[in-house]
């Protein structure tokens, strides 16, 4: 083989190798795709996540699975998708409770893990005004009822949650507040155990999403008592809100899909169009009807906006719970 023979083939090794990113990257998804959910099996991210996967499936001819990274209240998932490569292929399905990890994490005087910075929004799907029920062998049959009993038996009666400041103890925390309760408080590792936790008896009360609860309400395992929406829930039109019955309080657990800081932004523009199309396709609306929920759904631009003002809540209300040990 003579010099130019020779200088032809490396040059033609090199283009190749400097076109193969370029078509890789054309190619966005050439793999599984895996949504991190930060939650065990049976909360809120679970149920409505995966029926959106099943979609985004179909539609991009990839696997598109969800992997249970569950701990800490949804920090431990947060904090594994927050380290994944940002190419697109490990994205973050998680909850209102991702605005405060931060904030919990100042209020024990140690550096924050992950930051609001380090995740890119790509979409919410539902807003979901969670709900006060309690275990039907329970006597209560209003919020009243259960507000007189807690009153007479204080730190007696037992709550569950998903986790210390999880998306689940903040309400509840915040109902407390307002109405000078003290109750016992039982933290679990997620929506799913925290409504286990209630349907056993081993709690008596709980804060849930009604996606997450209503088979069991419908069911009369539990008895909803109080709505922390701003207008009753369709699905749940006999049960009164928070504010109906003179407590100033409103709370949605919604739903939000976020790619890693560092994601090109020309993936998170294909992941953004293969979202949207998914969503608001006629068997993942039907999935969420099963689940009495409404596609509530934010492209990045609103949720980014609706994330920086939740967000200031959240963190109020983590200042307002104050420092909780155990």
């Amino acid at each position: 083989m003579d010099r130019r023979r020779f200088a032809a083939g490396l040059a033609a090794s090199a283009s190749a190798l400097a076109i193969r990113p370029l078509r890789a990257q054309d190619a966005y998804p050439s793999r599984a795709i895996t949504f991190i959910n930060a939650f065990p099996p049976g909360g809120v991210t679970d149920v409505v996540t995966r029926p959106l996967a099943a979609v985004m499936e179909a539609a991009v001819r990839q696997p598109v699975v969800i992997e249970t990274k569950a701990g800490a209240a949804g920090a431990v998932g947060a904090q594994v998708a927050a380290n994944a490569k940002p190419d697109g292929y490990t994205l973050l399905s998680h909850i209102t409770s991702i605005s405060g990890f931060a904030e919990v994490d100042k209020l024990f005087g140690r550096p924050p893990k992950f930051t609001r910075a380090d995740f890119i929004p790509l979409a919410r799907l539902v807003a979901d005004p969670c709900v006060l029920i309690v275990n039907s062998q329970q006597p209560y049959k209003t919020l009243k009822d259960f507000v007189d009993d807690a009153n007479k038996r204080p730190n007696e009666i037992i709550f569950s949650s998903s986790g210390l400041y999880g998306a689940l103890h903040i309400p509840m925390a915040l109902f407390l507040k307002a109405t000078g309760l003290k109750l016992r408080h039982l933290p679990t590792n997620g929506g799913g155990p925290a409504l286990t936790a209630l349907l056993g008896n081993n709690s008596q009360a709980l804060v849930s999403s009604v996606s997450a609860s209503l088979a069991q309400i419908k069911a009369g395992q539990v008895r909803p008592l109080a709505s922390f929406g701003g207008q009753r829930s369709k699905v749940l039109p006999d049960v009164p809100t928070m504010k109906e019955q003179g407590y100033n309080l409103e709370y949605y657990l919604w739903v939000g899909l976020f790619a890693p800081k560092g994601t090109p932004e020309t993936i998170v523009t294909q992941l953004r169009g293969i979202i949207d199309k998914a969503a608001h396709s006629d068997a993942f609306k039907t999935a969420l009807t099963n689940l009495g929920q409404d596609l509530d759904y934010q492209d990045q631009g609103e949720f980014t906006r609706f994330w920086d003002e939740d967000a200031k809540r959240i963190e109020d209300a983590i200042k307002q719970i104050g420092r909780v040990e155990g």
